[in-house]
C-alpha cells in the first residue's frame, strides 16, 4: 500500500480529521480513537517508514524522543498509574495501520487490560542457541 493511502498519511495532512496532542518538524502526536485508556495516544513520524524496524536512525531519534516527552505528559494528565509505550511490527505482532508508530498508553491499576498471555519457557540450552543467533544478526 502506498503512504498516501494510509490513515495515518491522510492524518498528517488533514484529509482525516484527529485530536492533536503535539506537533513538530519530525513527528505528530494525536488521541487514539480506540483507546484503551482515555488518554492513549499514538505518536507518528513524519518521515514515512512502513513499520518501526524499516525507519532510519534519525526518525527513530526524534520519535523516542519525543515519545519520551509526551508519554510524561499523558501520565500527568491523566493521572495514571503507570504506562505503556508500544509498537507492533507486522501484522502477526497485531499491526494494522502500516504507518510506523508508538502506542502511549495510561495505566490504572486494575484497569484489566492485560498483555504478556501465554509466556513460555525456554527448553534447555535454548536460550544460548537463541543469543548466538541473535548475535549474528548485529
Amino acid at each position: 500500500m502506498p503512504e498516501e493511502n494510509t490513515l495515518f498519511h491522510k492524518i498528517l495532512t488533514g484529509e482525516i480529521p484527529s485530536d492533536k496532542v503535539y506537533e513538530d518538524e519530525h513527528i505528530y502526536a494525536f488521541l487514539d480513537i480506540n483507546p484503551v485508556n482515555i488518554g492513549h495516544t499514538l505518536v507518528i513520524p513524519k518521515k514515512f517508514s512502513r513499520t518501526l524496524l524499516e525507519a532510519d536512525e534519525e526518525t527513530i531519534a526524534h520519535l523516542f524522543n519525543g515519545v519520551t516527552k509526551i508519554a510524561r505528559g499523558v501520565k500527568e494528565a491523566t493521572k495514571a498509574d503507570g504506562i505503556n509505550i508500544m509498537n507492533n511490527s507486522e501484522a502477526s505482532a497485531g499491526q494494522e495501520i502500516f504507518y510506523t508508530h508508538i502506542h502511549i498508553v495510561p495505566r490504572f491499576d486494575g484497569d484489566g487490560f492485560t498483555h504478556w498471555k501465554g509466556a513460555r519457557k525456554y527448553n534447555s540450552g535454548e536460550e544460548q542457541e537463541v543469543v548466538k543467533k541473535i548475535k549474528k544478526e548485529l
